[in-house]
Parts: structure tokens; C-alpha cells; sequence
């Protein structure tokens, strides 16, 4: 492995004012041997690591003083300015560390002296009345306290000063945080600095206990007190205030409760006042004064969920629960933020509180645990597996172990260990074995299907707690049940950790019970057969993810358990070679070794040889297998290795050309990837081994080497290195030769890559054994350029790149006739009509900037002499070539794009005939994609560049935004251009401006007849377009246009042009620096570029447009979002609020577009509000959320339905999206009921807009579709857990489902269809009962179970169907044989008049389910139910 060189540490040197310069002087010896001296030398240093060194000489000169000269006046103004340096070190900055450090050894005689010194300087830090200057000495103060004694002395000297300090700062932050409202920049910074203050202060009261221990300052009239106590009130208001940060109001309960601790007299006092603080009740005479006044509205006013979740972490946080110092008070105490948590986990459904709230549960359970070691018998009554308690637990483990945040699934495992250790701490020496609550567990957990992942970690939990054998007894074929389960990669880590458990966990039983033989054998029939057999018969990602997850642990665990291995499989590789389907024994083989050699299990021709193990005939017939795994499993063999130094062996090498003769050419993109990759791990060992033999060739000394593998020759085994990769990269040309394949050239050029980066050319007098620049010459250069015509844009990035990262002088043209022509190849291609021309042209014309006789040979070409700006001046610094190249491109591009404009100003239709402008663009853009736009030397001339740039983009976009924006834009010009249809080619572009605004769509539009037209009066008021001669080539020939073709044009040079416009947003300055004059885009222009954006995004129709539209304006949000000038900074939200009341006043003259899934209106939302920082509070995506579920949700007094399309599809857009992550869960359940009620408008538009919202919104619940199987269980949830993410939708659903179920059905043969039955049937079936499912949910399944047989009754089968699924969740396993007597004793008799078949049949498809569900569920009927079934 390649180690990275350590980054240079910068360490900024210190720096003092004149006077205390003058004063070090005054004092220093002749000798400079004092102290003032050694201050004096280090002062004037420039060098901060210098510094240090001095610093650190400090303690050593004042440990030779004599105690009788410690009182040197010297020695006082020394200590003073030492003082001054502290307080004005960055924090940051090493210096401060090294200070801190020489200071703590400080001897004795100068501690007083210091002090006093300090002291004396935080009373100067502590007057500072510049708000922006706070962070500066709260900075200092966490240093003073930090493991350093002279700054915590000066603390405590100064206490009341600084708890003043802190209440002044605490008050003035929040108050200049409400005058930028907006800034978020601003307001970012402020309520950091905030939050540092708060965790500042919980710091002082934590370690400052000295003062805090006495009792005089808890008198009411004492300052500190009083300090206390509006310290305590502004952390109350804090904890309530919504506006500020989560991480403050959560560092304010933190600090709430410690000054709580700190101010109370008895530990039962604390657990009382907190206790009324969590119950939110003041109900006793005992309370204090001082607690009413300080934060008594926590206990009488409504306080939010999220404050009260806060206060119960800081009790759990801050309060001693060991040895039960708060008595009864204190598990009361405990049981009573138990009880507030599992309300708040009912109520908070924002993703950073779900988090919070688990984390809390975590130090619960904690805190549960240390109180158990001494508390009653009362509480380990109330906390054992049986208690209320430990069912709520289990409740929130089971209905977030699947959570989509990985932190919340994390500390749900976390909870349920210390659950099970919690009632083993209950228990009274009874065995774990034999434990009711135990078993229950494995049995609930063994009934539960295995794609549910937190069946794992629960599993593993329990194999930690009660031992392997146990469960094993249960089921004896549970790893065979695992491994099967390992083909999904989402479940792949989580059964991999689990059979790691079982097998450590079987194999230390075996162990401690018998001999090494029996115990062994029966091990490896447990645990290694079935996993034979898999590797021989199962699928490629089954196999390949055992490979990465399960066997290496095996190995690791028994690493003989190899050997065993491979002599089974050896026995049957003849038989079972395997086929292009599967493996065999032989594919099987190669994976055990690979991955056997890869973890260090197996080195070559080591102690273990390879002829013991596997032939070169073997592995030569698996680099050539059928199956494409096991090609790559025998390379992998080769090529991967435990040690990077590890020498490559001429068998190896051999082995490794065959393998390349037959496979450059695999069709699979995967399997080219994996061979890329380990070839390239091929050539790292070659590169670093042969480091160790060249040292090893100059020591001459090979007696001292340690590994046995390495020849006595070391310059032989260097020479084979250099004779194989010569002969690999010649392999690799010829296999570049004109109309070789695509994989082919993908393989050879990434191959190539990776060499040109492992063996560069060499620096200095490193050596290297090999040089990929010595096999280059000119023709294998043009070989390399010949691939940029590929129809493939991946090889033309590869051979680019590869041309890069050669030598200049390699890749370096001399001819200027050459470099003509190439140039004009590449103009000539930026104008074709084939849309991979341009990207050709691009990178040929990318390679041409880097050329430095460009310039010169363009000079000749168009016999221009260059400009004054161009042109190296005698005395001036050269400007770089590249960049003086890429001016001169682009200059030149630009021209011809004006002039190409200009044309197609008059003629569209020529244009995109014979010179489509979006080449010249996209080469543009390439051309400044080789610079380094922040570090431009001719910066005057790139800015009238940039600035006509942005101009001839607006025209551009002009020329071709009627086409774009057309409401059908795919059929604009007419297939024909002859005379018959010249007229009718009038009348369509006639109608080129946009016809689908919201007055085109409320009203209806009668057209004339085609006979009706006036075509004379039509032609009048067109201009007239004669395209038979304005579609004459160069040659004179007659060329047609389709309407393909001006389409493709039209949205090609939209999206170069967006893509042009983001880039040259991104050079906006970030810094706050006011019209900074080497700056290329001024504000101005940025916000003509977003008007523009927001125009296009708006407006366009089709797709194409829109989408790359979007990709540019997202570049300049985020720009936005990050830019100091406010002005800028506040365009997102602005531009957002009116588009949202441009949607919400649905005016009949708007412009956007009410069909096409509302075009560009969703991607120009998602646009603004993915720029905005995801770890503020998102104020922008609840406004947006807010506004949008109103206008979605159905209302009487709408006049009309535009917005509410308009609403859903932006909704739809949204929740899709997946850089809004779980920031938009909260939202899912208004979404849900947004869309099934909108499925029951009369109006098409609104149902079809109410379907797709539905789709995007089931996926985003329930996952992404990984499997054929409609009805899997891997993309459903538990109705618990459903239910509890989403309780908004209980009642709702009930509530719609009752509607239907009472018209489903009349009296009269009549029936009626409702759309959203089908909807509301369609997420009750995607849920599935659990085993661990209990009667004690708040949300029992109960009341939908009669609504949904009623469904059943249904006249349409689908709708019978889908009723029968969706019954089966909601009933009970034990339930299941009483509700299946229900419904078959509902079947009318055969002697019954009117029998309905639908209800006879909707009856017998529920029976049908349940009875499936029955067995499925492992959870077996007794004999009575059997019989009676019977």
C-alpha cells in the first residue's frame, strides 16, 4: 500500500505590540541568557514551529532560578506578557497547546506571581463589550479550564466575573441574531458562537466546584447566586425557543438540570424539582423561590415536545444514578422519564428528534442498568422482562429496528442488549437457559421472516446472552436458512455479523466440552458444509457477497478450517467443473483461495505450496471458465495479496498475460470493472516490491531478507518486471487497433491508466522499474487519439485522461501543420449533426490547449499576428501557455458562435441543418474546463470574454426558446419541405408560442376545420420561410430537416448553454470582499443569470431542456447559499416565496406549465431547496412543505384546479428526491392523505398527477422495488411499524376505509365504483402481521378488520382480491381460526333465494389468505382447529 505523504503542519507565529517588545528589551542580558531574553529571540521569530521550541525552554530556565530571585521585577513583566501571548493565541493554533503544556510545570516560587498575572489579563478579556469579539474569549475561558491549572486558578479568582460574562453574552447573541433574519450565513455563525457559550458554562459549573461547594454564595442576595439564577431563567427560555438550533435547546436541558443539581441542598430535593419539571407540574408547598422565578414556566406553561425531551436527557445525563444516592426519589424519578419518553416516541416524528430520542433511550437503559446494582426490590420489579415497562421497550425496539436512519437502528440494537442484561440483573440466580422471557424471545424472533433485519441484531444479542446451543436446539438449520438469505446485499451485512456470533459462540462451546477432533468435525459440518454448497450451487451475488462478508470471518476464526475445505472441493473439481449457470467445485475452489490468500491466510510458494493446493493447469482452466465470477475469483487469486510487498512470481506473470489474451473483450461492464481493479492491484505489488529489491540489490545483502520468497537475484526478478509489463502494455495497443470493440478499448485504455498512474516518471534519482512513457512513441500517441471518434463518451474521457497523465515532452507536437489540421478536424466536428461530434471535438480540442506551439501554428493559420495580451513580453513574467491557448480557443469559438447566431436568427431551420450551435458551446465549456478559474493570470481578457459569453448565451437561448417552450415541441416542422406543404409549415410556426397556459387549460378551445383555414391570411402574419433554398449545403446540394432534428438542436444548445452558464456562476467569490477587481462575474450579472434560469425553468416543455436547465441552476444555488453578499444570499428564498404565489394565485395569463407533469416547475423547487443547508432548520422546506399540502389537499372553494396539479406534482418531485433525505418524512402522512383524497376529483388532471404522488410516496415508504415478486415481503413493513411512523394515518385510513365500506355495496343491484378504495387496499396490503405484534399497541389493527371484509363484497375482483390481502395483516396469529369460523359460518346456504357470488367469492379469497398467512407463519394450528376444519 501506497502511504501518503503527511501534510506540513503551518503554525502561525506569535506577535506582540511594541511597548511589551520595548519591555523584554529593557530587561534581556548582555549574555541572553535570562528569561526576558529567551522571550525577546522568540518574539522576533518568523517561523511558528521555531517558536515552539523556544517556548518549551521556558520551564527549564526557571527551574535553575533560586527561590530568592523569583521576585525580579523582570521575572513579574515577563509573566505578564506570557499572560498577554495566552489571551491572544488562536485556539487553534499548536502554540496554544504548547503554552498550556510549559506553563503546567511551572515552578512553585512563580505560581502566585503567574496567577496574579493571569488573573489580571481574563479581568481584561472579560471587559469586552464587541459582540463579535465574545468568541475570542469564550474560546479562552474552555482553554483556562482545559487541563490547565494557572488558567482554572484565574477562573475560580474571577468566578462572578465570568458567570457575568456569560450572562451579558448569552442575553446579546440572541438579540443580534433576530436583527439578520435572512442572513443565514450570519445567523449560522452567531448561533454557533451561542452554542459555545452554553457548553462553556455547563463546563464552569462542572469543574469549578471548589467555590460551588461552599454555602456563602447561596444566599439570595449574592452575586453569584443571582448570576445562577438568570443563567437558569435564559436557559429555560432557550429550551423553549423553536427558532434556535436543536443542538442549543439540547445543551440548554443539559445545563437546566446541572444548575438545578448545583443550586439544590439534598439529593432527594433534586430528583422532587426535576420530577416537576418532567411532569410539567407544581403541585408542592416545598418548591423554592428561587426555582418558581427561575424557571417555574417549564412546570405551568405548555412547553413543546422537543424541550421536554431535552430536560429528560439532561436528567439522565447529569444525574448520579449509581449506588442509588437519590433514594426512593430517584427511581421514581427514573420510571417517570421512562413514561414521558415513550409518549414523546408516539409524537416526534422529525428525523433529528427520532434520533435524539433514541440516543436518550440508549443512556436510559444506561442509567437503568447502574441503578439496579442497589435499588429496591420495587424497581426490579418494575424492570424485569415481564414489566410494562420492558414492553414499551420491545414495542419501540420492534417498530424502529428497521428505521431508515442508521443511527436509529444502531441504538435500537444498543437497547435491546441492555434490555436483556436489565432483566438478568432482575433475575434471582436463575439460569438464563431456562428463563421464560428468554425463550419467549428466541421463539417470537426464530417465528419472524429473515428478510427483516433487525431479526439479526436481536438474534446476535441473544447468542451473547444465552449461548448458541440454545437457539441451535430450536432450529437446527439456521445457517443454511442465512446463507440463503445473502444473495440481497441489503441483508448481507447483517447475516454475515450474525453467523460470525453464532459460529465463535458454537465453536467456544464445543471446545470447552470436548476433544479437539470430535468437536472440530462437528463444527465444520455446522458451519463450513453449508457453505460448500452454496459456493458450488448458488447464484453470483449470493456467492460473491458470502465472499466479502462471511468467508473472510470464518477464516479468520479457524484459519485451518482451509485445508479442510479445499480437500473437498478438490475431490470433485474433475466432476464438477461448472457451467456458465454456476460455479462448480472448481469456481468454488478458486473463491476459498482468493479469498484465503487476500486476508493473509495463504501466501505463495510459502510454507504452504501451491502444488498442495491447486495446479497452474486449474487455475489456468478457471481464467477461462464459463462463468465470468470464477474468471474473476482465479485472477483475483493472482493478483490480490495479504501484503503489498509481496513478490509477483514469474508463473504469476504468465498466468496473468494468458488471462488478458482472452478477456480484454467481456461484454459485462461489472466484470470489466473487477478486472481493471485487480490488475491494478497487480501492478501496486510490482511497483512496491521492487522498492524492496532495488534497497535489497544496494545493500547486497539478501542472507538478511525475511521473506524466504524472494530470489537470490534480485536484479533478475526486477528485469522480469520490466520484460512483462513491456510485453502487457504491447498486448494492450494491439488491442487498440481502428474497430476493435467498445469493451475492448474500455478495458485497454483503463488498464493502460492505471499504469501510466502507478509507474509515473521517475523524480530526481528515484528509480523506477518501468516506465510506461519509454513504450510511447508518436504512433501509439495518434493510436490513443484515434479513440476520441468512438460513439462511446466513457473512451473518450479514458483516452483523454490517459494522454494527461503522460509526459509533456511525450505527448508534445512540433509540427505546426499537424496541429492545423487537427484544429480544423475539431472545428469542423463542433458543427456536425451528430451529437458525439461535439464531444470529439471537445477533447480533441482540450488536448490541443495543452499543446505549446498551438498558438503560433493559429497565428499562421488565419494570418493573425498575435495581440499585445497574447504574446510574451520582453521582461514580463510568461503567462502560462495553456492559458494563453484556451483564450485564444475560446475567442475563436465565440466568434464563429455570433456569427452562427446571426444566421439562425433569420433561419432556425438552416441551422439545424448544417450547423447546429450547441458543438460550439460544449467545446467552449471543455476549453475552460482545463483551467484553474480561481488562478487566471490575463484576467482583463477573460472578463470581456466571460461577459460576452453570458450575452451570446442569452441569444442563443433566444433563437431556439420557441421551440422549447412550444406545448409540442416534439412535432414542430413538418417531415416534408416541399411545396405542397410550405403553407402548413406557415401555420405550425405560427403556433409556436406556448398554448397550454392556465387560461388555454380552464377553458375550452373549439379549432376550426382544416378546410376552414385561411392559409393566405395565415401566411400575412407569419414571415415567410422558403426552405428549399435556405437548405443548400456547401456543395450545392439540397439537404431536408426533420422535426428531430430542430428539436435536437433546440434542446442541445438550452442545455449546453445552462450547463455554461452554471459553470460561470461558480466563479462568484465566496469571500466578502465588495466588487473585488480580479473577480470575472459581477453581481449583476449573477442575477441576470438566475433570472434567466428561472425564466427557462418555468417556461420550457420539453424534458431534455428542463433538466439540464436544472443541473446548471442548481450550481448557482448552491453558490448562493454560500455567498457573503446578502443581497445575493436572500435570492433563493425570494424566487421561492414568488413562485410559490404564482402557483397559488393560479392567474389565468401565467406562463407555467399546467400539463407534462407541470415541466420545470418541480426540478426549479427542488433546485432552491436542496441549496439549502441541511444542517440548519430547514425553513425554507417547511414553508414550502406547508404551502404545498394545502393547495394539494381537495377544497371547496377552489376555483380552479391548476394549483392543486400544480401542488401534487411538485410533491411528487420532492419526495423523490433523495438530498431532502429524512427531512421529508414528516410530511409522508399529509402526502398520503393528499393524494388518495385527490384521487376522487372529477378532474383527470388531478387524479393522474394524485396517482403518481401515490408511487413515489410507496416507494419512499416501503423502498425501492428488489424483487419480481408484487407481493415479497421484503418491500413491507409491520402494521406496528407503520403505524408508529405514521400514526397521522390511522384515523384517516380507518375513516376512508369506513366511507367505502358503507357504499361498496346497496341494495339494489346497482354498484358504484370508488377510485381511492383501490389506493387505500394498496398500502393495508403492504403491510403483514408480525409475531411480535401484542394486544398492549395504542393502535390496535382491530377496528379496520370488519371494514375490510366488507370490501370484500366488492363487484370488482381486483378490488375482492386486494380486500383478502389487506385483511391478513390486521388479524392476530391466535385470532386467525376464530375469524376464519366468522367468515365461512357468513356463506349462504344453499336454500337461500338471492346469493350474491361476489360476496361468495370475496369470502372464500379472505379464508384463502388467512389460511396462508397460518402456515406461513410457522405458528401451527392444534389438532381441534385441524379437525374442525376437516
Amino acid at each position: 500500500m501506497v502511504l501518503k505523504k503527511k501534510k506540513d503542519i503551518q503554525v502561525a507565529a506569535l506577535n506582540v505590540g511594541h511597548q511589551e517588545l520595548e519591555t523584554l528589551r529593557s530587561f534581556a542580558d548582555a549574555e541572553g541568557e535570562n528569561l526576558a531574553a529567551l522571550l525577546l529571540h522568540c518574539l522576533q521569530l518568523t517561523d511558528g514551529l521555531v517558536q515552539i521550541h523556544c517556548i518549551k525552554q521556558i520551564v527549564p530556565l526557571l527551574e535553575k532560578i533560586d527561590r530568592n530571585q523569583a521576585c525580579d521585577p523582570m521575572f513579574q513583566s515577563c509573566l505578564d506578557i506570557l499572560g498577554h501571548i495566552y489571551f491572544s493565541v488562536d485556539p487553534k493554533n499548536p502554540l496554544k497547546k504548547v503554552l498550556t503544556s510549559s506553563l503546567n510545570g511551572l515552578p512553585e516560587p512563580f505560581f502566585a506571581d503567574a496567577v496574579r498575572s493571569f488573573t489580571c489579563c481574563l479581568q481584561e478579556e472579560l471587559k469586552t463589550n464587541n459582540l463579535y469579539s465574545y468568541r475570542r474569549v469564550i474560546d479562552n475561558l474552555a482553554s483556562c479550564m482545559e487541563n490547565f491549572n494557572l488558567g482554572r486558578t484565574s477562573v475560580i479568582n474571577l468566578f462572578k466575573d465570568v458567570l457575568q460574562f456569560l450572562q451579558k453574552v448569552l442575553v446579546e447573541i440572541p438579540e443580534e441574531n433576530r436583527k439578520f433574519t435572512g442572513n443565514h450565513i450570519a445567523q449560522t455563525e452567531l448561533m454557533h458562537d451561542l452554542l459555545i457559550a452554553i457548553r462553556v458554562s455547563v463546563m464552569l459549573v462542572q469543574k469549578v466546584q471548589e467555590i460551588i461547594q461552599g454555602g456563602l454564595w447561596k444566599s439570595p442576595s449574592s452575586p453569584v447566586w443571582q448570576s445562577m439564577c438568570g443563567l437558569l431563567s435564559i436557559f429555560s427560555k432557550f429550551l423553549r425557543n423553536d427558532d434556535l438550533l436543536q443542538n442549543i435547546q439540547s445543551t440548554s436541558g443539559l445545563a437546566i438540570i446541572l444548575l438545578i443539581k448545583t443550586m439544590c441542598d439534598t439529593t432527594e430535593m433534586i430528583a422532587d424539582l426535576v420530577n416537576h419539571l418532567i411532569l410539567h407540574s407544581v403541585g408542592n408547598s416545598r418548591v423554592p423561590e428561587w426555582f418558581i422565578s427561575s424557571c417555574g414556566s417549564l412546570c405551568t406553561e405548555d412547553i413543546p415536545g422537543p424541550a421536554l425531551l431535552f430536560l429528560c436527557q439532561g436528567a439522565l445525563a447529569m444525574l448520579n444514578w449509581k449506588n442509588g444516592d437519590m433514594g426512593q426519589s430517584g427511581e421514581k424519578l427514573l420510571l417517570d422519564i421512562a413514561g414521558v419518553l415513550f409518549t414523546l416516541s408516539l409524537q416526534l416524528k422529525e428525523s433529528s428528534l427520532e434520533m435524539f430520542l433514541s440516543r436518550i433511550l440508549v443512556i436510559w437503559t444506561n442509567s437503568a442498568l447502574d441503578i439496579l446494582e442497589s435499588s429496591s426490590l420495587s424497581l426490579k420489579g418494575s424492570l424485569n422482562g415481564n414489566s410494562e415497562i420492558v414492553g414499551k421497550l420491545l414495542e419501540y425496539v420492534y417498530s424502529h429496528w428497521e428505521h431508515p436512519l442508521d443511527a436509529v437502528r444502531h441504538q435500537t440494537k444498543t437497547i435491546f442488549k441492555n434490555l436483556l442484561q436489565m432483566h438478568q440483573c432482575t433475575m434471582e440466580r436463575s439460569d438464563c437457559v431456562s428463563d421464560p422471557f428468554f425463550l419467549g424471545l428466541i421463539e417470537s424472533l426464530m417465528r419472524l421472516e429473515w428478510h427483516v433485519k433487525g431479526k439479526y441484531t436481536c438474534l446476535s444479542c441473544l447468542v451473547d446472552c444465552v449461548g448458541i446451543e440454545n437457539i441451535l436446539a430450536v432450529n437446527k438449520m439456521i445457517p443454511s436458512q442465512i446463507l440463503e438469505v445473502m444473495g440481497d446485499q441489503s441483508l448481507a451485512p447483517y447475516a454475515s455479523d450474525l453467523l460470525e456470533t453464532m459460529f465463535k459462540s458454537h465453536r467456544n462451546h464445543l471446545k470447552s466440552r470436548s476433544l479437539y477432533t470430535s468437536w472440530f468435525d462437528e463444527w465444520h459440518e455446522t458451519w463450513v458444509s453449508p457453505l460448500l454448497l452454496i459456493l458450488r450451487e448458488g447464484n453470483l451475488e449470493q456467492t460473491a457477497y458470502i465472499m466479502d462478508y462471511y468467508l473472510p470471518k470464518l477464516l479468520k476464526c479457524s484459519p485451518e478450517s482451509l485445508s479442510y475445505m479445499v480437500k473437498i472441493l478438490q475431490t470433485s473439481t474433475n466432476i464438477n467443473t461448472g457451467s456458465c449457470n454456476s460455479r462448480g467445485s472448481l469456481g468454488a475452489l478458486m473463491a476459498c483461495l482468493r479469498t484465503a490468500r487476500a486476508h493473509g491466510h495463504l501466501q505463495y510458494a510459502s510454507h504452504v505450496t501451491w502444488g498442495s493446493l491447486v495446479s497452474s493447469a486449474k487455475i489456468k482452466q478457471g481464467l477461462v471458465h464459463q462463468h465470468c465470477q470464477v474468471r474473476i475469483d482465479a485472477l483475483g487469486l493472482l493478483c490480490e495479496s495479504h501484503r503489498s510487498t509481496e513478490i509477483v512470481s514469474l508463473e504469476e506473470m504468465q498466468l496473468v498475460q494468458f488471462f488478458i489474451l482472452y478477456n480484454l473483450n467481456n461484454q459485462s461492464p461489472g466484470v470489466r470493472q473487477q478486472i481493471c481493479s485487480l490488475l491494478k492491484k497487480l501492478f501496486c505489488r510490482i511497483q512496491e516490491s521492487s522498492q524492496v529489491l532495488y534497497k535489497l540489490e544496494q545493500s547486497k545483502s539478501q542472507q538478511e531478507s525475511v521473506d524466504d520468497s524472494i530470489e537470490k537475484d534480485p536484479s533478475g526478478i526486477l528485469q522480469k518486471y520490466q520484460d512483462f509489463m513491456a510485453s502487457i502494455c504491447n498486448s494492450l495497443f494491439e488491442a487498440l487497433f481502428p474497430g476493435s470493440s467498445h469493451a475492448t478499448k474500455f478495458s485497454a485504455l483503463t488498464i493502460l491508466g492505471s499504469i501510466a498512474e502507478i509507474f509515473p516518471d521517475p523524480e530526481g534519482k528515484a528509480q523506477a522499474v518501468f516506465q510506461l512513457s519509454q513504450e510511447i512513441n508518436f504512433a501509439r500517441v495518434e493510436t490513443i487519439m484515434e479513440c476520441f471518434s468512438s460513439t462511446f463518451e466513457e473512451v473518450k474521457i479514458l483516452a483523454f485522461d490517459l494522454l494527461m497523465k503522460f509526459p509533456k515532452t511525450t505527448v508534445h507536437f512540433q509540427d505546426s501543420l499537424k496541429l492545423q489540421a487537427l484544429f480544423r478536424a475539431a472545428v469542423d466536428l463542433s458543427t456536425s449533426t451528430k451529437p458525439y461530434d461535439c464531444v470529439t471535438a471537445s477533447y480533441l480540442l482540450r488536448f490541443l490547449i495543452g499543446q505549446e506551439g498551438l498558438l503560433s501554428a493559429l497565428a499562421v493559420l488565419f494570418n493573425n499576428p498575435l495581440g499585445p495580451s497574447l504574446s510574451q513580453a520582453g521582461g514580463e513574467e510568461p503567462v502560462a501557455f495553456v492559458e494563453r491557448n484556451a483564450l485564444m480557443v475560446v475567442k475563436y469559438l465565440l466568434e464563429n458562435l455570433e456569427r452562427e447566431i446571426s444566421q439562425a436568427e433569420s433561419s432556425l431551420l438552416q441551422a439545424a441543418a448544417l450547423f447546429p450551435m450547441y458543438g460550439r458551446v460544449h467545446c467552449i465549456i471543455g476549453a475552460f474546463q482545463q483551467l484553474s478559474l480561481n488562478n487566471l493570470t490575463l484576467v482583463t481578457e477573460w472578463r470581456s470574454v466571460v461577459a460576452k459569453l453570458i450575452l451570446t448565451s442569452y441569444r442563443l437561448s433566444a433563437v431556439v426558446a420557441p421551440v422549447v417552450q412550444s406545448s409540442s415541441p416534439e412535432g414542430l416542422i413538418p417531415m416534408d419541405t416541399d411545396s405542397e406543404t410550405a403553407s402548413r409549415l406557415q401555420m405550425i410556426l405560427n403556433e409556436i408560442q406556448p398554448r397550454d397556459t392556465n387560461d388555454y387549460f380552464n377553458q375550452v378551445k373549439m379549432t376550426k376545420k382544416l378546410n376552414s383555414l385561411d392559409l393566405e391570411d395565415l401566411a400575412a402574419g407569419a414571415p415567410m420561410i422558403t426552405t428549399s433554398m435556405e437548405m443548400k449545403g456547401k456543395d450545392g446540394q439540397s439537404c431536408d430537416v426533420t422535426a428531430q432534428a430542430v428539436l435536437v438542436c433546440c434542446w442541445r444548445s438550452m442545455k449546453e448553454v445552462a450547463l455554461l452558464l452554471g459553470m460561470l456562476c461558480q466563479l462568484v467569490p465566496l469571500q466578502a470582499v465588495p466588487e473585488a477587481p480580479d473577480e470575472l462575474v459581477t453581481v449583476e450579472q449573477v442575477k441576470n443569470i438566475g433570472n434567466y434560469f428561472k425564466q427557462h425553468l418555468l417556461q420550457s416543455r420539453h424534458r431534455g431542456a428542463f433538466e439540464l436547465a436544472y443541473t446548471g441552476f442548481v450550481k448557482l444555488t448552491q453558490v448562493l447559499s454560500r455567498c457573503p453578499n446578502e443581497c445575493l444570499h436572500r435570492l433563493p428564498e425570494q424566487w421561492l416565496r414568488d413562485v410559490l404565489e404564482e402557483i397559488k394565485s393560479s392567474n389565468p395569463s401565467s406562463k407555467l406549465c399546467a400539463t407534462r407533469r407541470s415541466a420545470g416547475i418541480p426540478f426549479y423547487i427542488q433546485a432552491l431547496l436542496a441549496s439549502e443547508p441541511k444542517k440548519g432548520r430547514m425553513d425554507l422546506l417547511k414553508i414550502t412543505m406547508k404551502e404545498l399540502i394545502s393547495l394539494a389537499v381537495p377544497s371547496s372553494d377552489s376555483q380552479s384546479s391548476v394549483p392543486q396539479v400544480h401542488a401534487l406534482n411538485i410533491l411528487r418531485a420532492l419526495f423523490r428526491d433523495t438530498r431532502l433525505g429524512e427531512n421529508i418524512i414528516p410530511y409522508v402522512a399529509d402526502g398520503i392523505q393528499a393524494a388518495i383524497l385527490g384521487f376522487t376529483s372529477p378532474v383527470w388532471a388531478v387524479r393522474n398527477s394524485s396517482t403518481l404522488l401515490f408511487s413515489s410516496l410507496i416507494t419512499r415508504i416501503f423502498g425501492v422495488k428488489r424483487g419480481k415478486d408484487e407481493h415479497s415481503k421484503k418491500n413491507r413493513m409491520t402494521g406496528r411499524e407503520f403505524f408508529s411512523r405514521f400514526p397521522a394515518l390511522y384515523p384517516f385510513l380507518l375513516k376512508q376505509l369506513e366511507l367505502v365500506a358503507n357504499t361498496v355495496e346497496s341494495d339494489s343491484n346497482e354498484w358504484k365504483l370508488y377510485p381511492n378504495l383501490y389506493l387505500l387496499l394498496l398500502i393495508l396490503g403492504r403491510l403483514y402481521p408480525s409475531p411480535m405484534d401484542g394486544t398492549s399497541s395504542a393502535l390496535s389493527m382491530a377496528p379496520f378488520i370488519p371494514f375490510i371484509r366488507r370490501c370484500g363484497h366488492s363487484a370488482v375482483y381486483r378490488s375482492r382480491e386486494m380486500a383478502a390481502r389487506a385483511l391478513v395483516p390486521f388479524v392476530m396469529i391466535d385470532q386467525i381460526p376464530n375469524t376464519i369460523r366468522s367468515l365461512l359460518c357468513e356463506l349462504p346456504n344453499c336454500t337461500d333465494l338471492c346469493i350474491r357470488q361476489n360476496h361468495v367469492h370475496g369470502m372464500l379469497l379472505q379464508v384463502f389468505h388467512l389460511l396462508q398467512s397460518y402456515s406461513d407463519s410457522k405458528h401451527r394450528a392444534n389438532s381441534d382447529f385441524q379437525q374442525e376444519l376437516t
